[in-house]
């Protein structure tokens, strides 16, 4: 896809779609924003779809589909066991992958867990560029640890390192060496999740497979987030300049053991699954999909769900489906950058990601300076976007806090689902906030689950902050919503 510039000279990402289908937002009043946080405490996800305006928490499950996955979905067959949607969903993975063999799932951690319940024993090593919050707690729930080798330009904040995604390969070998016997498998995270979405590039995901392999050991891609990897390889790597994103997709297929998904992220449906070329593979993992999940032919999906995610992966190949994402993301968080707001640079996929400790410097880490970000940006404009940071880690086994790497909030990006005027809607009130944020105090918690904890841990925030966010912004925008 060649670049699209505008006569005027304006810097600008353009829609390549056509809205024919809306859903009416509210934006519900600063002071009832402060009574859904304080309802939900102070946790994202629990407040209510009916008092927000932006959604940015995911883009899993969340995004728009096309008007061909909307059609696909009337053509499924609904047989139990041997449905044709089976067939034309694994014979789509077998043409973009190579993959002869498909183990079906609900959604993405679903195939983490039948991957580690097959592979994971006690003192099991899994290294990985960067873990996942489900991906570590079902390694960690088995007796398992996750040994991060992400380079070091991964952490920092503010780069212009285009990968920083990478293997830190004289790690990897490093460990292999010394630790090959309790390796059974690495995880390459195709986009990082935790750390902005950052891409591996094509020759470290080819080397770091090398490596692997010549120590005896699988290789485990999480493909999830490939779509904005494919597009980040082809845009930033001389080497995949002139290779098509198929070729690209099929050079790193061809060096992994195991592909798992989430279909709610790739593919644009609602499920997921296992995809390898070894049948030896396959057979050990085939006993848990019927056990946890439902028969090999379905494994817990609709299979409408499966015949718009067969159409999905296909539009997952076009440059102009999967430029969107990373397009408006990079318009977003340069428009930050510009104003002063520190974010998270180069940016990556999935979403435009603030830094929230240099954003708050104030607030120590011990009292969750992503999740107090989080909160306040929810009261300052309606915008609903996800903690990355301490909250989003566990605690250590002697009941201390487990410090994250980095304090983001992930303001994530659905795909043809937001308009540049809602973008720039939810920058102007980030500016805002970031002008007032002396305002913004910490959160302690008042339920703490043991594990993932912030998907429904509760807090509140230690001062009574958040009724100065409501002050200040009655006080600059008068009776405005």
């Amino acid at each position: 896809m060649s670049g699209i510039r505008f006569y005027s000279g304006k810097d600008i990402p353009l829609e390549l779609h056509k809205v024919r289908i809306v859903q009416k937002l509210d934006l519900v009043p600063v002071e009832r924003r402060r009574e859904a946080m304080l309802e939900a405490g102070c946790n994202t996800f629990l407040l209510k779809n009916k008092d927000i305006f932006l959604d940015m928490l995911t883009d899993s499950g969340v995004n728009a589909m096309s008007d061909r996955q909307l059609a696909s979905m009337m053509v499924a067959d609904d047989s139990y066991a041997g449905s044709s949607t089976f067939t034309r969903l694994t014979d789509k993975l077998y043409e973009i992958f190579g993959t002869e063999y498909f183990l079906p799932a609900h959604q993405g951690r679903a195939a983490e867990n039948i991957i580690a319940m097959t592979f994971v024993r006690p003192g099991s090593i899994i290294p990985m560029n960067y873990h996942f919050t489900t991906t570590k707690a079902h390694i960690t729930r088995l007796g398992g640890s996750v040994a991060e080798l992400v380079v070091d330009e991964g952490t920092k904040i503010v780069s212009d390192y285009p990968f920083k995604g990478n293997f830190d390969l004289e790690k990897l070998e490093r460990l292999l060496d010394e630790k090959s016997d309790r390796i059974p498998f690495i995880r390459i995270e195709a986009g990082t999740n935790l750390i902005g979405g950052q891409p591996l590039s094509l020759e470290n995901i080819e080397m770091t497979a090398d490596i692997a392999h010549s120590h005896g050991i699988l290789t485990v891609l999480d493909a999830s987030l490939l779509q904005d990897n494919l597009y980040f390889i082809k845009e930033r790597e001389d080497c995949a300049k002139d290779l098509s994103l198929r070729e690209i997709t099929k050079r790193i297929s061809d060096k992994m053991d195991i592909i798992y998904f989430s279909g709610r992220k790739l593919g644009f449906a609602r499920g997921g699954g296992i995809a390898m070329h070894d049948k030896a593979l396959y057979m050990r993992m085939r006993e848990l999909v019927p056990m946890f999940e439902g028969f090999l032919t379905y494994g817990g999906m609709s299979v409408r769900e499966m015949e718009a995610m067969t159409v999905g992966l296909d539009e997952t190949m076009d440059m102009s489906v999967i430029s969107q994402g990373p397009l408006f993301i990079k318009y977003m968080t340069d428009e930050l950058a510009r104003k002063g707001v520190p974010v998270v640079t180069p940016p990556g996929g999935l979403g435009c990601h603030l830094d929230a400790s240099c954003f708050l410097p104030h607030v120590r880490q011990e009292e969750y300076p992503a999740g107090a970000l989080a909160a306040a940006l929810y009261v300052a404009g309606g915008v609903r976007g996800m903690e990355r940071g301490t909250i989003s880690e566990q605690r250590e086994e002697d009941g201390s806090e487990h410090l994250a790497a980095v304090e983001l909030l992930r303001l994530a990006m659905p795909r043809r689902v937001f308009t540049l005027s809602q973008v720039e809607y939810a920058i102007d009130r980030i500016v805002w906030l970031y002008e007032h944020r002396d305002l913004v105090g910490g959160l302690r918690f008042v339920e703490e689950p043991e594990s993932l904890r912030f998907f429904f841990g509760r807090l509140e925030p230690v001062t009574p902050w958040l009724d100065d966010i409501v002050k200040a912004f009655r006080r600059d925008f008068g009776d405005s919503l």
